[in-house]
């Protein structure tokens, strides 16, 4: 629909000649003519039976578009970036939906290194990249996707006009605060120039035109029934929908990851939320992280519904996985489980290493061996 020269004159002249053809009839970038909607919501009711109409595209309409018109008739699926598992990188020989059936972890081995996972990091999961002769080819295109960003999409969404240079440099704070709660206002002030024009409520618009073209997409806070009196926080955490975009923004290749490792800790815990999003979606499930008053926080909890959930804590390397177990536990009797269910499974989530299950029923997974 944006690429097509004859689309804009076939929309003035009949829009119902776009619908015709063998169903089901795949309309791509259909938010380039977002009135195309109400007459595929027509055809919908006009035809029997279901799957008629596949409506693709590379960012979100405004939500009036499509606020009253699809109940009952359309269904929404988001397409992310690929997981480690889909791309050919993990074994899955620990499935999400096993641990969330209350299933063990079982002894397995990873055969990543943690060199080979910062690749993984920078390369990212875009189908298009398997494709790619080489690693250096592929961190390329993620910047000059981010390029094209700055200089085009931002301004498409809404129609506001942006400066390029500050959203590169938004883009640049967004990364380097990447897996934290970081507020509107420090990236504000990170991102304005000498003339100070770049204002908390600015930093916000600029949160939403990126999720409204699927490049951030935010981790929301889980709000349980506590036992304690401790009191939740629920500031969302900030990730890009894909690791790859991170380190794109800054410049960063493989080498600067092993070389900065509290920052490519963050990255890392933003490739396995991607991950653990992917395999939640196929379940229903959705991915949060738990933070109180007291400064306890958990990295991950898929919440599959009343009374199923997980929790993980994310940790690169193997050392911390005492501390996170002992964090796991710590979480998990702060639960009011007679109002929210035991947990389904406690689990650190690492780089490297050797899956198993330990005695006190927190389990150790490497990203390597974690599918759906």
């Amino acid at each position: 629909m944006d690429a097509d020269p004859r689309v804009t004159e076939t929309m003035s002249a009949d829009p119902t000649l776009l619908l015709t053809g063998s169903s089901p009839r795949l309309i791509d970038e259909w938010q380039a003519e977002p009135a195309i909607w109400n007459y595929v919501r027509r055809a919908v009711d006009d035809r029997p039976g279901l799957g008629h109409f596949i409506l693709t595209g590379s960012a979100l309409p405004a939500d009036d578009v499509t606020r009253h018109t699809g109940a009952g008739r359309m269904s929404r699926l988001r397409l992310r970036p690929m997981s480690l598992f889909e791309l050919g990188h993990s074994s899955g020989g620990v499935s999400l939906k096993r641990l969330m059936n209350g299933r063990p972890v079982p002894g397995i081995a990873s055969e990543l290194s943690l060199a080979e996972v910062a690749e993984l990091v920078c390369v990212g999961g875009w189908p298009g990249h398997l494709r790619r002769r080489s690693m250096e080819a592929a961190v390329l295109a993620n910047e000059d996707y981010l390029a094209e960003i700055c200089r085009i999409d931002m301004t498409r969404v809404g129609g506001v006009g942006r400066d390029p240079e500050k959203v590169h440099r938004f883009l640049q704070s967004l990364a380097r605060n990447t897996a934290t709660v970081v507020s509107a206002a420090t990236m504000a002030r990170d991102t304005q120039g000498s003339d100070g024009s770049f204002t908390e409520q600015t930093a916000r618009s600029y949160l939403a035109a990126l999720e409204q073209l699927m490049v951030v997409e935010q981790q929301p806070a889980w709000a349980p029934h506590l036992r304690s009196r401790s009191r939740l926080r629920i500031s969302r955490k900030r990730h890009f929908v894909d690791p790859s975009l991170a380190t794109a923004a800054l410049g960063a290749a493989p080498e600067h990851l092993l070389e900065d490792v509290p920052w490519f800790g963050f990255v890392f815990e933003s490739m396995v939320v991607r991950d653990l999003r992917v395999y939640s979606q196929a379940t229903r499930a959705r991915v949060h992280h738990y933070r109180d008053n007291t400064g306890l926080e958990v990295d991950a909890v898929v919440d599959a519904g009343p009374g199923r959930w997980a929790a993980f804590e994310i940790k690169l390397g193997t050392g911390r996985v005492e501390d996170a177990a002992r964090t796991l536990l710590t979480f998990a009797d702060r639960i009011d489980t007679a109002r929210c269910g035991a947990p389904a499974a406690l689990g650190v989530i690492t780089a490297t290493g050797y899956g198993y299950q330990r005695p006190d029923g927190v389990g150790v997974i490497p990203i390597g061996v974690l599918g759906p």
